[in-house]
């Protein structure tokens, strides 16, 4: 685990304050073998997909099940025989998963062809699922034995949202992900929730192409190479998609939802990232959808390859996490992040060294992050190592009480000696001030908070020699 970094720094761009953070791994878990996706069902547990056909069940103390939650090995193909993209890929409760007991899944069976299928909770044991009780929902070919996408989730809306690569090979040769009567390279939506007499599923009225004859109803958005995972903003339902590139970048989706009413093109194989790269009978520029953010293989820092899609944070024990979306690379191994810049409007990356095979992300029921190693079979939270409620990070400045309502004390201790009129600053999780006050004479000082709106904020202290003590505060 990478050592834990005790300095701190705020970096002043232009009008925006940001705030830098830690970003560690905790270990949380351990003994799974290749886990590739992380969800939880509405309760305290995570559910964890093994690549070879199990799933199994991480209570929230850290321990595994002995028993898997759901066993299909039988119907999965061998990966030892099949390569490293194939397997038990995607999995996603339904939204009524505590009452129905739905749960779905995304594999590769034993003759190479994509499935989709919905299986039952025991009815007797809720710890357990019904490995008789498989419904197919969906099937459709993979020419190839690589580019599988695989993940899955349920929308705000209620629909079941499912990633496909473009079928593997290189380069695209058969140019599936521009091809709109195929499935391959898109993002598909479906409504598992009812039935036609052709499918085991209905297509959404809302469907972007759902009439168009030169579209398949199902596609939600096209023009993806391998869209290994995506994920939904818990904040505002915003799709986050990371797409795997093929030489030289890897590149970073957002679908607003307004966004995508009118049906995406991500633009491959005629762009990789936003650069041409086979533009042989495609459109102009202007009917491509260019990712948010992407990074090169070779020039930006160590040599990457492979991206894997996280989650935007929006959980509660890190603030300063808050609004990050997280994603890593496989070949270099890091843990990037992106930040909003909102003053030049652009998306701003950092990555973090650690040492993993990063295949997936995930969060738990409270919008907490985890994250798998394919290698190890571990499981790691991501934590801020900077920040906690009642902890000064440089002195023994102490904040109470702490949640607050009207009243904040500041009691400086021994370090009341800090110059007067110290600026003593609050500002939000945006990185805007809103408060600011000068510190007085007095060794436990007041701040009158009773101004500022319920939230979590940072609490800001000059210190001499350019050092800050930081707060977490918490206004109710």
């Amino acid at each position: 685990m990478k050592s834990i970094i005790t300095s701190f720094f705020f970096i002043f761009f232009a009008t925006i304050h940001s705030f830098a953070q830690n970003l560690d791994l905790e270990l949380f878990a351990t003994n799974l073998d290749r886990p590739v996706s992380i969800k939880h069902a509405g309760d305290d547990k995570l559910y964890i997909v093994e690549q070879d056909g199990f799933i199994r069940i991480i209570n929230n103390d850290g321990t595994v099940n002995t028993n898997p939650f759901l066993d299909i090995n039988g119907i999965v193909i061998d990966l030892t025989s099949s390569g490293d993209e194939r397997g038990l890929l995607g999995l996603a409760f339904h939204p009524n998963f505590s009452t129905n007991g739905y749960l779905y899944v995304n594999y590769i069976a034993n003759n190479g062809d994509t499935v989709i299928s919905r299986f039952s909770r025991n009815d007797t044991n809720p710890l357990l699922a019904d490995s008789d009780s498989e419904f197919i929902i969906l099937t459709y070919s993979q020419p190839y034995g690589n580019h599988n996408g695989g993940d899955m989730a349920f929308g705000a809306d209620g629909f079941l949202y499912i990633s496909s690569g473009d079928g593997g090979s290189g380069g695209d040769p058969q140019n599936y992900a521009q091809n709109t009567l195929s499935l391959l390279g898109k993002i598909l939506r479906i409504d598992v929730n009812s039935t036609t007499p052709a499918h085991n599923y209905s297509i959404p009225d809302t469907n972007p192409f759902l009439g168009n004859p030169n579209f398949r109803g199902e596609i939600w958005a096209y023009g993806l190479r391998n869209p290994w995972k995506f994920s939904f903003d818990r904040l505002n339902n915003d799709m986050w998609i990371a797409d795997v590139g093929q030489g030289d970048y890897e590149e970073i989706n957002l679908a607003t939802t307004n966004e995508a009413l009118t049906g995406l093109n991500y633009g491959w194989r005629c762009y990789e990232s936003n650069t041409p790269f086979n533009t042989f009978d495609c459109e102009p520029p202007s009917a491509y959808t260019f990712p948010i953010a992407d990074y090169n293989h070779f020039n930006d820092g160590a040599f990457k390859c492979s991206i894997t899609g996280g989650y935007r944070y929006r959980g509660t024990d890190y603030p300063g996490f808050n609004g990050r979306y997280f994603f890593a690379d496989i070949c270099s191994e890091e843990i990037g992040y992106l930040v909003y810049d909102d003053t030049n409007m652009i998306w701003n990356m950092t990555f973090e060294q650690f040492s993993g095979q990063w295949v997936a992300f995930g969060e738990d029921v409270d919008g907490e992050i985890y994250i798998s190693d394919l290698s190890s079979g571990n499981i790691y939270k991501l934590i801020d190592t900077t920040l906690n409620v009642d902890d000064s990070l440089l002195t023994s400045i102490s904040i109470y009480p702490n949640p607050t309502k009207d009243i904040l004390n500041i009691n400086f201790g021994s370090n009341n000696n800090i110059d007067i009129s110290t600026e003593i600053s609050i500002y939000d999780l945006q990185g805007k001030r809103v408060k600011t006050i000068l510190k007085n004479t007095e060794t436990i000082q007041k701040l009158n908070t009773s101004d500022l709106a319920n939230g979590i904020y940072i609490l800001q202290i000059d210190l001499k020699n350019g050092e800050e003590s930081t707060h977490k505060l918490v206004i109710y």
